[in-house]
């Protein structure tokens, strides 16, 4: 009696783990690649290959690089540490560090954030239903790009009145200068 109770567990076993394996389908992934060298993010899936500008952390903060899978999402996220901003379509990867939609869409292409990875709305909710659909592998790589000019040689500038063309944003506030 023991033996046919055991031998109808087996086989139910069977059975059940045989139809899980036939009803699970396998997830496709998003892969996403954001290079802080160019301020782009390269996204891979399903649907094909897009790039879309983003705005990374700025000088004096971090975008943290590495390989990281998706921790949570959230459609609106207000930052707790920054004046309760708002984070729409929020993908987090690392701690507080997310991936999300931004107003600032005139600072794409350039480091602009605290941190976060952030992109036009549209592309953010876009990416948000396709992680939320297929899962995604995020990678971070690269190094913010430089926003100091080299050095003038001694000779080759001398400082002008301030109403005078050659205003360089690379310099020490207010001061301009004439290129010869």
């Amino acid at each position: 009696m023991f033996q046919s109770a055991l031998k109808k567990f087996a086989t139910a076993l069977a059975v059940f783990s045989a139809l899980g394996c036939i009803s699970a389908p396998a997830k496709a992934s998003v892969d996403i690649l954001i290079d802080l060298s160019s301020q782009t993010m390269r996204v891979a899936s399903s649907r094909g290959v897009e790039v879309w500008p983003v705005s990374t952390a700025r000088s004096g903060y971090v975008t943290p690089r590495g390989s990281y899978r998706p921790t949570r999402l959230e459609r609106m996220h207000y930052s707790r540490k920054y004046d309760n901003a708002p984070m729409p379509w929020s993908i987090f990867f690392r701690g507080g560090y997310a991936i999300h939609g931004t107003g600032s869409v005139s600072q794409l292409g350039r480091p602009a954030s605290h941190g976060c990875v952030r992109l036009a709305p549209r592309n953010a909710s876009r990416l948000f239903s396709m992680v939320s659909a297929e899962g995604a592998r995020i990678t971070v790589r690269g190094a913010p790009p430089s926003h100091r000019r080299a050095p003038l040689q001694q000779a080759n500038r001398r400082r002008v009145a301030p109403a005078m063309d050659g205003f360089d944003p690379g310099a020490p506030y207010g001061t301009y200068y004439y290129y010869r």
